[in-house]
């Protein structure tokens, strides 16, 4: 189920391959980190004389989490003023897929509030925030956090988007158009663009309250999700009215929300990916580069390539974009494996569509089955024979960081009411088939 429109016409498949071993070595060079210090973990940049309010807060809120200080180690470099978490006791392993597994992190979902209509809500078991932040800290990639985002305030956002982003995305059963056209409920939207008098968090909100009425591709639904799961832990969740209202605003600014959620760079890898889409940001969304492979953080987006030549020219299967949801789960937009695949699951799932599994049931005698051996390499960068694009695709850190400007915004300077479009925008070209 692809990451792309139905409107991406399909080119010479090797000239794709090509492309990603170029952007492998650039994600591989900018994932080099300073000597004496680990390439992993979270690191705190700031004057050297908020280091030690710093520490302080960072550990009540590692306790507040349940993490015991010896769990992690703390270095500090007080010249340049940083202050680095990580994980201690785990070598060079940087698999997190299995940290819910380990006793000594005495790690358990945590139960939220689930909106299931404008007034009513219902108890949901999703990841916890003490499993995000234990991959966070975990070797595999390095997050960090610089000058005004140099507050514990900043990574207690981070993870509070990730975990409402996880909690929108365990329970789905929206449609799978196939190739068709998107459905969509027309009392919020019109293919794809919310009505003029609709309010953007109720119309992203009748996406889950009803989604029987939505039959929608695996890209755009990864958006959906992205955008709910921030616009809701600001509006809901912190109730933070101003940065909600920054956040619908980026949303809306071309009047099109589901549209360039994610930067242009995630796609240039494709054979027809167009050059002055390279500098284009996402509204909510940053790449992070030279992550490994077995490094995911719930609240990730990833992708995973039909490297098959023939099966990747059929609409809706060229890949697929999948959120990590912790505890070795990723998202079930469709509910077609009781709300979530394992990670050996979903590239199964991937990989078979070259043997002509397209549904899991009707097509089951079609399966071919896979060794620890297959699962090892197909986990691996398309260049190295696998199936999964080196990176990850991660909120902002809304009023930590200046955001980068969106070209061709029309939204006027002060911005419209939370979550309200101004006026109505020609349909946004959003994918029926992108899964």
């Amino acid at each position: 189920m692809t990451g792309f429109s139905a409107a991406r016409p399909h080119t010479l498949f090797t000239a794709l391959l090509v492309s990603l071993l170029t952007l492998a070595g650039a994600a591989g060079a900018q994932a080099q980190e300073a000597p004496g210090m680990p390439a992993y973990g979270v690191r705190y940049t700031c004057a050297p004389d908020r280091l030690e309010p710093l520490r302080a807060a960072m550990a009540h809120y590692l306790l507040d989490l349940g993490i015991p200080a010896h769990l992690v180690q703390v270095r500090v470099d007080q010249p340049r003023g940083q202050v680095t978490y990580a994980l201690a006791g785990t070598g060079e392993n940087t698999r997190t897929l299995y940290l819910a597994w380990r006793p000594e992190l005495a790690i358990q979902d945590e139960e939220v509030q689930v909106p299931v209509s404008d007034q009513e809500t219902r108890p949901l078991k999703t990841v916890s925030r003490k499993e995000i932040v234990l991959a966070l800290l975990h070797p595999g990639r390095l997050t960090e956090f610089r000058e005004q985002a140099c507050d514990v305030q900043a990574l207690i956002d981070h993870v509070g988007v990730r975990q409402t982003t996880v909690m929108w995305a365990e329970v789905l059963h929206w449609g799978w158009p196939d190739g068709d056209a998107a459905e969509w409920n027309t009392r919020y939207w019109h293919q794809g663009t919310p009505l003029p008098d609709v309010a953007l968090h109720e119309a992203l909100n009748d996406l889950f309250f009803q989604q029987d009425k939505y039959s929608i591709g695996c890209y755009t639904a990864t958006k959906i999700v992205f955008a709910q799961g921030t616009l809701d832990y600001y509006r809901r969740v912190k109730n933070d009215p101003e940065t909600a209202r920054r956040v619908a605003q980026r949303l809306l600014a071309d009047q099109e929300p589901l549209v360039d959620v994610e930067p242009g760079r995630m796609w240039s890898f494709e054979p027809d990916f167009e050059a002055e889409e390279l500098q284009r940001p996402g509204k909510l969304l940053r790449m992070v580069e030279g992550v490994a492979s077995d490094n995911f953080v719930p609240g990730d987006w990833i992708y995973l390539l039909n490297t098959d030549a023939q099966t990747y020219q059929r609409t809706g299967y060229e890949g697929s974009n999948a959120i990590y949801l912790g505890r070795n789960r990723f998202d079930d937009y469709y509910n077609d494996n009781n709300h979530y695949y394992s990670y050996q699951e979903k590239l199964s799932e991937v990989f078979q569509w070259r043997h002509g599994v397209f549904n899991r049931r009707r097509d089951f005698a079609k399966h071919k089955p896979l060794s620890p051996q297959d699962y090892e390499r197909l986990s691996a960068t398309p260049d190295k024979g696998g199936m999964l694009l080196g990176y990850r695709v991660v909120p902002y850190l809304f009023g930590y960081e200046p955001l980068p400007e969106l070209p061709g915004a029309t939204t006027p300077p002060g911005g419209p009411a939370p979550g309200t479009p101004e006026t109505p925008a020609s349909p946004a070209p959003v994918a029926a088939s992108g899964g």
